[in-house]
């Protein structure tokens, strides 16, 4: 199906927004549409480069679970790196003298007091999955968002933002009911609200619903299908069963598998939820647990899904578990991260950084796996890289634009200043009893806990990784 471009709205979006006709019987809302901006830029106007010419990791091409089309759709190319499924939305961060009820309908009734009066654009950002498309894009990946915004001024600015950045935006308007109510194709907003003591709470509409969302969509448009067909990656969190039905989710990841795409799934807080969810939920987070090829959790997480608590052994099980998960990525906070594959288990602690905001670190840190896995990077080398963009982003306010930016990563990397704790690790690994390798970076090279742990210098690990995002900081000065 051929894709039709268009480039984003243009109006100013400090104009008030001018109400839409709901849609009417007979009358069904307009076509889907693909956004891609004319050029691919930089917030400050420079040209963006595209990723450097990577080789897939060879786990992405080997023999899927059903004898499946290897290709990127009707041409065969897979022009996008990342695709990113739904969680569009834009967050609206607000200072308020006390956090939102705890009742249901008091916190409804709360949310759309705050909906009545829309808010300055000052307080706008661009949230969800567009913190991972912004981290992603800045080391040099090219990123489309798949998912559905209105026609609103909120639509109106994500489209504008993303374009700034460079990411391309497939709609999501096809096989939609033209009797669903007007709210229901709006952008999804969520109120960010921050007492006095700087404690944050959140809503949405999306927590006053017991369908989807966009409970319009009952299968996967064609557009989006041919948009995944042409991606490297497709990334799917938790959050995108709070937009779609649990279907219109497996959907897309046969879809990536039929086509040869490689799918990242991070269950995210929802996981837990989805796992005592309904019987549609429960089959649909199985089907990305075990089918997707990389795995991204929280240690706590990870211990909710497997009631293993060590993080390594919950991992293991995770592995175990999946048809073709290749890794499993445990993210540690603080500590540090750690990966584990069939037959290895790597750690990286963090770099000692100044935390300002930790929102939009753990997408920026996916967006590093990302480039990680296109590059064939080492295990050791990818986290390193992932810590180093995700802490790059809690050194700032907020996620949205504010997230992770080249020359602070960079920065991290040549300091290679780490919050290294021997003890942590060892007991982590400890009680592994398979016989496999396990790395860990370290501020120095020395002798290890045992023969089967191979310490890694980060001098050697920032070595391999600076000339790669170097390149890409200089394509985009050339630019």
């Amino acid at each position: 199906m051929a894709l039709q471009t268009l480039n984003p709205y243009r109006q100013a979006a400090a104009v008030s927004p001018a109400p839409s006709p709901a849609p009417r019987r007979g009358h069904p809302p307009p076509q889907s549409l693909l956004h891609l901006p004319p050029r691919r830029r930089l917030a400050g106007g420079a040209a963006r480069p595209r990723a450097v010419a990577a080789a897939v990791s060879g786990a992405v091409n080997e023999a899927r679970r059903r004898g499946a089309p290897q290709d990127g759709g009707e041409d065969g190319r897979k022009d996008t790196d990342l695709a990113t499924l739904g969680n569009l939305c834009v967050d609206v961060v607000l200072s308020v003298p006390q956090l939102p009820p705890a009742p249901r309908e008091e916190r409804k009734a709360y949310m759309e007091r705050l909906a009545a009066s829309p808010p300055d654009q000052k307080f706008w950002e661009a949230g969800g999955n567009c913190n991972l498309a912004f981290a992603a894009a800045r080391l040099g990946l090219s990123c489309s968002t798949l998912g559905h915004v209105g026609e609103e001024i909120y639509g109106k600015f994500i489209l504008d933002v993303l374009q700034a950045e460079g990411i391309s935006v497939v709609g999501m308007l096809e096989n939609t009911n033209a009797a669903a109510c007007h709210e229901a194709y709006e952008t999804l907003l969520c109120w960010v609200l921050v007492d006095p003591f700087q404690k944050h709470g959140f809503c949405s509409r999306a927590d006053f619903s017991e369908e989807p969302t966009f409970s319009w969509i009952r299968k996967l448009p064609a557009d989006i299908r041919t948009a995944i067909h042409h991606s490297k990656i497709l990334f799917c969190n938790g959050y995108a069963f709070d937009e779609f039905f649990p279907d219109v989710i497996a959907s897309s990841i046969d879809c990536a598998i039929d086509s040869g795409t490689a799918v990242f799934f991070d269950p995210g807080p929802r996981g837990k939820s989805l796992l005592h969810g309904t019987l549609d939920e429960q089959r649909a987070l199985e089907h990305a647990l075990s089918l997707s090829d990389v795995l991204l959790l929280t240690s706590d997480e990870a211990e909710s899904l497997t009631n293993i608590r060590n993080p390594v052994q919950a991992g293991q099980e995770l592995l175990k578990r999946g048809i073709r998960t290749k890794q499993v990525v445990i993210k540690m906070g603080s500590k540090g991260s750690i990966m584990i594959t069939k037959n290895t288990i790597s750690c990286a602690p963090a770099f000692k950084i100044d935390v300002v905001d930790t929102v939009g670190c753990g997408d920026s840190f996916t967006a590093a796996i990302a480039f990680g896995f296109l590059h064939d990077l080492p295990a050791v080398n990818t986290l390193t890289l992932a810590n180093a963009v995700g802490a790059a982003t809690a050194t700032g306010c907020g996620a949205g634009r504010n997230v992770a930016r080249l020359d602070k990563v960079l920065q991290l990397l040549r300091e290679a200043d780490l919050n290294e704790e021997d003890t942590l690790w060892a007991e982590l690994v400890e009680g592994n009893s398979l016989c496999i390798e396990v790395s860990i970076l370290s501020g120095m090279a020395r002798n290890g806990f045992s023969e089967r742990i191979v310490h890694v210098p980060v001098t050697k690990v920032v070595s391999d990784l600076l000339p790669m995002l170097e390149a890409v900081e200089r394509s985009a000065v050339q630019a």
